[in-house]
Formats: structure tokens, C-alpha cells, sequence
């Protein structure tokens, strides 16, 4: 779960960003070019609607008495145009920088309008846009007018884009909700990959696009030769095994002949060893397949048994921690990683502790003694199968190194983790398993 949220987009994430990034620039691109275009067309349009209304009020001022201009011009109002007439000019319009293209194509189309001091600017009313300015006269009177409604250079339109992004969106959520369909036997075959990382055996249903439906396939046939692989392994080691168990159980009867007690004992530490051998040989191995199922377990009084059973052979041992702990585990598997640790400890050590500590987040089970602890580059190298560091711990080491990842196996089976960190002295082995384990 960690995993996942650390990362930021999945393949899924991936495709959508892409595709809403391809989507949106076409679309921006396009309505942007499509707007310009429309506006420069209506802009033109718009110069020389104005460029004849003011040829036609200019001639028809000229042409009135002074007196009667004032009333003209406002006959000469339209819903669209409002015209004045005055004798002198009010105020000087500010530079209007986005209409000085609609004042070059209103000069353009009526040339007349160039010798006549033609001035224009924005005024806003309300939540339209005013273009005004004034017009000289021969006679150095002035023509003011007004038109409503006027798009500048840089007015987009963005309301009308907005609107239109509506059905882009829309678009996106179906193609995501495509995409993902087309993606869910990938996320089937993820989950399955997990699943038989722990040991099960998954066959995915086999669909989706050809190269999809290959894949599965593929992963099918795969897992397949995996399991077999193990399930032959298990089943060779197992033979050899317990072919191994009857020479061994000869050499223990033939002990009795020995007349030297030292010779008998020294062959019989050897019987014992091998036997130990073997045993964590196949525990090992045969992890991955192991049928146990999780049943309910007092995990507290499965580890003071172990105590007590240490120190009934005289070891120095003690059990810390709740009397009574139900939790749902594999009982056996979990019962042998906790002992192998205190069998380590008991080793390595003059003194094993071992105490189960109860957290909201977690179940954590410590092992702790005494001894000369292990370098702290080793600490991980020592969780691998086949490893011993007989320079890290000052005694004699028997067995093939498989102890600790014996443990290491039955605590991820359990969905837990296992640890170690060096004391001063000692060593500490720390079991984390996940409180949702813990029996209700």
C-alpha cells in the first residue's frame, strides 16, 4: 500500500494526462486561431459599418443649418450608434491603443475621414463595451458618437470557450472510463503477480486486446513451470529426506555397540546435526508451499511454552509480555520462527528474552541476548538462505545458515517483517506483524 502511494501516476494516470493534454491544447489552439479569425472578421465589419454611418452623419451635419444640428444628430441616433453634434471639442480621448486598427480600416474604407481629425477610445457602460470619439468638421464643430459593443484585439470570448470545454471534459471522463476498462486485465494480472509472490497459484482469465491476451498467457504458463518446478523440488528433497532418516536411524542403533562412551557421543552430536540439517533443509524449502492454514492462536502462550521448554533443558530464558494474545496465524510456522530466534539467542548468548508488545499499528515479538552481536554490514546479508558469519558470532556454528531465513519466510507469510539490531552487548530480533491479525 506504501508503495503505492508513493508513486504519483500509473499507467493509467499516464494515458489520461496525455490524452487530456493533447485534447485541451488542440482545443485551446483551435478556439484560440478560431476566435482571432472571427474577431478580425467581425472587427472589419464592424469599421466599416461605422466608417458609412459617419460619412452619412457628416454630409447630412455639413449640409444642415447650425442651428438644426444638434436636432439632427439625434435623429441620426440607432440602437447601435448614438450621435452628437457640438461646437467645440469636450476633452481630448485618451490613446486607445486595440482600436487603432478599427481607425486605420475606418480611414481605409472612407478616405474623407482622414483629413477630419478622427479620434477614438473605450468607455465601459455597464457590462458592455463602448467604442466613442469625435469627428471635426470643416467648420471646426465636432460630431461625437458612441457604438456599442465593441470587441478589442485581445477579447477572446472566453465565456463561449469556457462553455465549450463542458463537452471536452465530458469526452475525457468517457475516455477514461475506456482506458480503464481497457486496462483492468493488466491490473488483474498485477494483483495476481502479488498473490503469487506469497505463494499462491492464480490463473488469470485471459482477455483484453490481443497483446494483453498474450501476456496473460505468457504469465499463465509461466506461474505454471514455476509451481511445478517447486512442487517437484519439494517432493525430491522430501523423498531424499526421509530415505536419509532410515541410514541415520541404523547408525543410531549401532550406537549401542560402541563400547567408547566419547566415540558414541562425538557420532551422535554428528546423527543429531545432520538430523537438524535436514529438518531445516525441508522447512525451508518447502515454505512456499506450505498448506497451513491461519487459524486462531494465543500467541502469548505459544511463546512462554518455548520459555518454559528452554528452561526445562536448563536454559536461561524468560518470556515479557501479555498473558494471553489471540491472533490469526499459522500456528506452526510462526511457533518455529519464534523458537528458532530463541534458539539462536540461547546460542549466541547466555540469556534469551523473549516479550510480545501490543501497539495500535503493529504486534511486535523481540528476541534478545547477550552475545557478541553481528557487524552491522551483515545485519541484512545474515536474512539470506546458506549464510553464516562464523567470525560475526565467537561460537561454533552448526546447520546450513538457514535459520534466520526460515524466520524471514514465515514472518512474510504473514504479512509481518523481521529485523535485527545490534545491542550493547547483544543482539535484538524484532518481529513486526500487522495489528489486523489480531483476533476479535
Amino acid at each position: 500500500m506504501t508503495r503505492r502511494l508513493r508513486k504519483p501516476l500509473g499507467l493509467l494516470g499516464r494515458i489520461l494526462g496525455i490524452l487530456a493534454m493533447i485534447v485541451v491544447a488542440e482545443f485551446v489552439i483551435g478556439a484560440f486561431f478560431y476566435e482571432r479569425a472571427s474577431h478580425l472578421s467581425l472587427q472589419e465589419d464592424e469599421a466599416r459599418r461605422l466608417a458609412e454611418h459617419l460619412v452619412i452623419s457628416r454630409q447630412l451635419l455639413l449640409g444642415a443649418q447650425v442651428n438644426e444640428r444638434e436636432h439632427l444628430a439625434v435623429k441620426l441616433t440607432t440602437d447601435r450608434y448614438e450621435v452628437h453634434w457640438g461646437k467645440g471639442l469636450r476633452e481630448p480621448p485618451p490613446p486607445a491603443p486595440p482600436l487603432d486598427r478599427m481607425r486605420r480600416q475606418i480611414v481605409t474604407w472612407e478616405p474623407v475621414l482622414a483629413y477630419s481629425d478622427l479620434r477614438l477610445r473605450l468607455e465601459p457602460r455597464g457590462r458592455q463595451t463602448m467604442a466613442a470619439g469625435a469627428l471635426q468638421l470643416p467648420d471646426k464643430s465636432w460630431i461625437y458618437f458612441s457604438m456599442f459593443d465593441v470587441e478589442t484585439d485581445w477579447d477572446l470570448a472566453f465565456g463561449r470557450i469556457a462553455f465549450a470545454l463542458v463537452p471536452v471534459i465530458g469526452i475525457l471522463a468517457i475516455g477514461g472510463i475506456m482506458v480503464r476498462r481497457a486496462l483492468l486485465p493488466l491490473r488483474q494480472l498485477t494483483a495476481a503477480t502479488e498473490r503469487i509472490g506469497h505463494g499462491e497459484e492464480v490463473m488469470v482469465e485471459e482477455h483484453g486486446t490481443e497483446d494483453v491476451r498474450d501476456l496473460i498467457s505468457a504469465f499463465n504458463s509461466m506461474q505454471s513451470r514455476i509451481h511445478q518446478l517447486i512442487e517437484d523440488r519439494t517432493q525430491m528433497l522430501a523423498a531424499v529426506g526421509h530415505d536419509m532418516r532410515t541410514p541415520i536411524a541404523r547408525l543410531r542403533l549401532r550406537l549401542e555397540s560402541l563400547t567408547d562412551p566419547q566415540m558414541a557421543e562425538a557420532v551422535q552430536t554428528d546423527l543429531s546435526e545432520i538430523t537438524d540439517m535436514i529438518d531445516s533443509l525441508l522447512a525451508f524449502l518447502g515454505g512456499d508451499k506450505d498448506a497451513e492454514e491461519r487459524k486462531r492462536t494465543d500467541l502469548a502462550v505459544t511463546a512462554a511454552t518455548i520459555i518454559d521448554d528452554m528452561r526445562d533443558m536448563g536454559q536461561k530464558a524468560r518470556y515479557e509480555g501479555p498473558d494471553h494474545l489471540d491472533m490469526m496465524l499459522r500456528t506452526n510456522g510462526m511457533r518455529r520462527a519464534m523458537r528458532n530466534l530463541v534458539e539462536n539467542a540461547l546460542h549466541y548468548g547466555d540469556e534469551a528474552v523473549l516479550s510480545i508488545e501490543q501497539r495500535k499499528s503493529a504486534i511486535l515479538i523481540r528476541v534478545e541476548d547477550n552475545g557478541p552481536g553481528i557487524p552491522e554490514k551483515d545485519l541484512t546479508a545474515v536474512l539470506q538462505p546458506f549464510v553464516r558469519l562464523d567470525v560475526a558470532r565467537r561460537r561454533n556454528t552448526k546447520g546450513l545458515g538457514l535459520g534466520l531465513a526460515i524466520v524471514s519466510q514465515a514472518v512474510k507469510q504473514e504479512g509481518g517483517k523481521l529485523s535485527l539490531v545490534n545491542l550493547s552487548p547483544g543482539l535484538r530480533a524484532e518481529i513486526e506483524l500487522p495489528a489486523s491479525a489480531v483476533a476479535v
